[in-house]
């Protein structure tokens, strides 16, 4: 089993657990984890390494939860997470559970790759088009990623539509390879 779905499974858990009025904050809390996960190296670090024992990490994760309003039942969840050695999936968990919560809003969330930052009103175009050929509202996060070298690179949910020229690139290395 892969990292996505075992934290799209706790995230359903942890879903299934909250009352329509803490959905948001739990949302923003996964959310503001996961970006501390990515952007600080020594937080993973500390729910990552065994020299660090269950009440340092719980210790570490509980002041986080209580500086960013995380509702108990959260709180509740992060602790079983340390127990069952799976905090270090909470970026997984904290996507799949956006994605739970845009469902239950009927938003799909996508995200674009591209390799230069696109102009607004191309942002707007494309939102609107998504919207308009999955016939609901999409929350779209645009990236920059400079090895893309041009075109897009779309994720909707599990599917990936790549048009980039680094992924045509990497088709025909797969075929010449092949052969």
């Amino acid at each position: 089993m892969n990292k996505s779905t075992i934290g799209r499974r706790y995230a359903s858990a942890l879903f299934q657990l909250l009352d329509k009025s803490s959905i948001e904050l739990t949302r923003n809390a996964l959310g503001a984890l996961q970006r501390g996960l990515e952007e600080t190296p020594a937080l993973k670090h500390v729910l990552a390494s065994p020299v660090f024992n269950f009440e340092e990490k719980q210790a570490v994760l509980n002041e986080l939860s209580q500086r960013m309003e995380a509702p108990p039942v959260m709180r509740d969840f992060l602790t079983q997470l340390l127990k069952k050695n799976r905090a270090i999936l909470l970026p997984e968990i904290s996507e799949a559970f956006a994605e739970l919560v845009a469902q239950q809003q009927g938003v799909q969330q996508v995200w674009i790759g591209s390799a230069k930052p696109l102009p607004e009103n191309e942002k707007e175009q494309i939102k609107q088009d998504l919207s308009q050929t999955l016939h609901h509202g999409v929350e779209v996060a645009f990236e920059v990623d400079p090895h893309l070298i041009a075109g897009l690179k779309i994720k909707i949910g599990s599917r990936v539509f790549d048009n980039t020229v680094s992924g045509r690139l990497a088709g025909m290395h797969d075929q010449l390879t092949k052969g």
